[in-house]
Order: structure tokens, then sequence, then C-alpha cells
């Protein structure tokens, strides 16, 4: 039939000669098909293995950390398959790939780092997926781990793009290793002269009505120190998500100052006493007898 021998003389022309023979259109579209192939095939195998974990049990974080890690060698299998299909030889690629490392070393030197940090993340998992964290004066949950970068969303409902090597070697703060369990501080300071053994009743006592809190460790006060103004005070609670701190927080608040008006217990002003301990009349007097000659 001219139509198919046609179509093979198209397939089979050689477009380019390389050292391990000729490259045609045929295997061009093999190298395509084998990538696509390949892709699907990294999808299937990584919901696959998510599947049995999860019937295992095992946790969000390993799963998605074993899953990411199957997609990317099953993608890189392919990667090489279709490599071969072309004609390249994988010994003469990986010969030229010392001049690719250095190349990599000089030029791409941020996103080989990247690269490697997002590899350290999986496999060690000193941050993983759902976790709870702290960069600098940002908070948010870790929803998904890169090859170049990690996506971290923040209580504001903000993504922050955050490059791995960051997550590596800069201070990031866990709070859900090894519990997610948060103690947070509740800071007050009372008059002086208050009964401070009533302030720390009704303190307890607040922490004790509070259902959202842990039962153990059992809640504390400290008086922590003896203020300009004020006696301080902090009450110290045990939350089981981190995420709700600012809001445990802010309903204790709402507590104390309702417990202590009707304790009648006094939550200064700041204040400043100014006293004159000389010199007092030497002041005083020349600004009588001005206004004492201003009179009419």
């Amino acid at each position: 039939m001219p139509f198919v021998a046609r179509l093979k003389d198209i397939l089979t022309f050689p477009l380019l000669h390389l050292s391990s023979g000729p490259l045609t259109l045929a295997a061009i579209l093999v190298c395509f098909v084998v990538l696509v192939c390949a892709r699907l095939a990294a999808g299937l195998a990584s919901r696959q293995v998510t599947a049995v974990l999860e019937r295992r049990e095992v946790a969000d974080g390993a799963r998605f950390a074993i899953a990411k890690i199957v997609r990317y060698t099953v993608t890189l299998l392919g990667v090489l398959v279709a490599l071969t299909s072309l004609g390249i030889r994988l010994d003469a690629l990986l010969a030229a790939s010392t001049v690719l490392l250095v190349g990599i070393g000089f030029g791409l030197q941020n996103i080989a780092q990247n690269f490697i940090s997002g590899l350290i993340l999986l496999f060690e998992r000193p941050v993983g997926r759902g976790d709870f964290v702290q960069l600098g004066s940002a908070a948010g949950t870790v929803v998904d781990i890169g090859m170049r970068a990690t996506r971290v969303v923040t209580r504001d409902e903000v993504t922050i793009i955050v490059p791995n090597s960051e997550l590596i070697t800069a201070q990031v703060i866990n709070h859900s290793v090894p519990t997610p369990n948060l103690r947070i501080s509740v800071k007050v300071g009372v008059a002086y002269g208050s009964d401070t053994a009533r302030v720390r009743e009704e303190l307890m006592r607040i922490a004790a009505a509070d259902g959202a809190l842990l039962p153990t460790p059992l809640p504390e006060v400290r008086f922590e120190d003896f203020g300009d103004s004020t006696l301080d005070f902090a009450l110290l609670v045990w939350i089981s998500d981190p995420r709700e701190d600012r809001r445990t927080a802010s309903r204790l608040r709402f507590a104390i100052d309702t417990a202590f008006r009707a304790a009648k217990i006094e939550i200064p002003y700041p204040q400043r006493d100014l006293h004159l301990r000389s010199g007092f009349d030497a002041v005083v007097q020349p600004l009588r007898a001005l206004a004492g000659k201003e009179q009419p």
C-alpha cells in the first residue's frame, strides 16, 4: 500500500545522526509515548502506595514523603527509558554528567541546592506535610513539598513559597513534632495591694472552666515580677492544636477581664508618680509672685 510505505519512509527518515545511530521521527514519537506513560505510571504508583500506607495507618506526613519518592523514582526510570529509545547511550551521558555537574555548580547552584534540600526533607522528614511550622514571624501549615520549594499556608489563607534550602539551613519551629500540644502564656497585671492568693484562685478557676484546654499537664499560675505599676502574673495552659493559640489566648483574656471585674481585682492603667524631695519652694514661690503681679 503506497500510503503505508510513504508513512514508513517518513517515520524512518533520519533527522540526525548520533553516535549510536540515526535519530528518526519514530524514535521521537516512541520517546514521547514513553514519557507520557511514565508520567501516568508515576501518578498511579504514587496513589497505590498511598492507599496501601493508609490501610496500614501510616502517618500522613510519612505517606506523603514515600509517595513523592516513588513518583520521582518512576519518573526518572521513564526518562532513562525514553533517552534509550532515542538511541542516546547512557554510559556516554553519565560520562558527560561531570561537565553538567560543574555547570550546575556554577550556574544553577540555587536550583540544585533546593532540589537536594527537597530530597533531604522527604527522606529525613524534619518537616512534613500537615505540620504547623513557624518561619520567622509567619506561621502556617505545610501543604506540599516540591522539588524546588515548599508551600506553607498561613492562618490568613495566604500561601508562602519557601525555598527548600531555607527549611534545612534556617531555624524552623515545628509545632507538630514530637506532639502538637502547645503551652501558651496569658499575662495579666494587677494593682499593688491586690490579694495575690485571690488572683491565683481566679486564674485557676478560669482555666478549669475552659473545656478546650488539656487537663494534663495542669494549668499553672506564676507570679512573674513586681512591675513598675502592676504585680505581673502569667496563666500557663496547654492546648492540643497549636493553630488555636491566639484564639485560646483571646478567650482567656475575655474571661479574666470579666472575672476580675466581678471580684473587684483592679487591672490598673500605666502610671508614673513624681516626687519632689527638695527645691519645691524655690520653684513655686516665683510662680506665685508672678501670678500675683498679673492680677488687676
